[in-house]
């Protein structure tokens, strides 16, 4: 009987083993569950505390004038004579960006636009949009976009994650609406303070929509906007679209400005008559303020809409031959004035527009490869 009870006893040892491990493991389970579930709450309470800055306690860029609305390209109040329509497209955002360094691992934005609501040739991204880069070994990657949600107010987060760290950072904003409030958000406990000017001199762009912006995907991919990331200078945006026809108020706001180089790149809008009628006033009432410095012009691009509208290939080239003999007259006495021919800024396979006229991301691209050395190496004389 006592061996009955030994072996009996023995049996249930051995079952008792596995049960025992069994609990024991089912208890760890457990126990990491319930650790896990604490750290992802914790977690989840970490990612929620992201305080905002008012952006405009750090870097702007792209802007000639600090004066007037802080997110308006000109202050319109001080130009009363401005065209109707070139006051109310100084008031977009085009060219600008705020530049900021920051510990954070991630960044976020809220901003409120007008109540603009896209065209049909462009993204609500390059409308009222942002995009941000973060520099890289001494190079502008991209990181993300505020993706806007609504006509009026949005709250996004543009980029996550990011590793420990200094970041320098640069926020394009929206490029066809007027910006009205700008809010950057970041870890909390994390430090952001403004960036200096990453972009040294002044170079004036005034143009069409093709400067503005239209049809870039997003805000940095316009021309204006890669030109100074690749370059290191403060190419600023004076694109008016449909607007810049070269009127005589405008060519005395552009004078006013402290401009290190003026490119027109404004054939597009005006009729063949005004092209020919106001190149000559236009540059030289500029050449008054700024004697010597240099001024280079730029044919239109050649609107692919020409390709089997015949009235629309005579008007371009048209204004173009114009054009070409307004600036050659003017530079047989002005030895800083240079000209840029069309051939070829598109390229030659008619992709490079979004609707016939506009640049897509493809044509700008195109657009650069020509006019980028050409630009550099005008400018490079006279130590820009």
């Amino acid at each position: 009987m006592a061996r009955k009870n030994h072996r009996f006893a023995e049996k249930i040892k051995l079952l008792s083993c596995p049960l025992k491990q069994f609990m024991m493991s089912y208890i760890s389970v457990l126990t990491l569950s319930f650790l896990s579930l604490i750290f992802a709450l914790d977690s989840f309470g970490q990612e929620a505390k992201t305080v905002f800055i008012d952006a405009r306690e750090l870097t702007l860029v792209g802007k000639v004038r600090h004066k007037g609305p802080f997110y308006h390209r000109l202050d319109t109040v001080a130009t009363p004579n401005l065209p109707k329509a070139v006051k109310a497209l100084a008031t977009h955002s085009a060219g600008l960006a705020i530049t900021f360094e920051t510990t954070s691992s991630k960044i976020a934005a809220k901003w409120c636009t007008d109540s603009r609501v896209p065209t049909d040739n462009m993204t609500g991204l390059a409308v009222e949009g942002m995009d941000l880069y973060i520099k890289r070994n001494d190079r502008w990657q991209y990181a993300g976009v505020a993706r806007p949600k609504s006509h009026e107010c949005n709250e996004v987060e543009i980029v996550a994650n990011m590793a420990a760290g200094n970041k320098t950072c640069l926020l394009f904003l929206p490029t066809y609406d007027e910006t009205i409030s700008l809010q950057i958000g970041v870890d909390s406990g994390a430090t952001i303070s403004p960036a200096g000017n990453p972009f040294k001199k002044n170079i004036v762009i005034y143009g069409s929509s093709i400067v503005q912006g239209a049809s870039a995907s997003r805000p940095g991919l316009s021309y204006p906007a890669r030109l100074s990331r690749e370059t290191g200078l403060n190419f600023i945006n004076l694109g008016f679209s449909g607007s810049a026809k070269m009127e005589i108020d405008v060519a005395n706001l552009i004078s006013d400005l402290s401009m290190d180089a003026l490119i027109l790149d404004c054939v597009p809008n005006p009729s063949p008559e005004e092209v020919l009628t106001r190149t000559a006033d236009f540059v030289t009432t500029i050449r008054k303020k700024h004697p010597k410095i240099p001024i280079i012009a730029i044919q239109s691009i050649a609107r692919e809409k020409g390709n089997f509208d015949t009235e629309v290939a005579t008007k371009v080239l048209l204004k173009n031959n114009y054009f070409e003999a307004e600036i050659k007259k003017l530079q047989k006495h002005d030895p800083n004035l240079y000209l840029i021919y069309a051939e070829g800024l598109l390229g030659g396979d008619q992709e490079g527009t979004t609707d016939g006229i506009h640049p897509n991301d493809l044509g700008f691209d195109r657009m650069l490869q020509k006019i980028r050395p050409m630009i550099l190496k005008i400018l490079q004389p006279y130590g820009i």
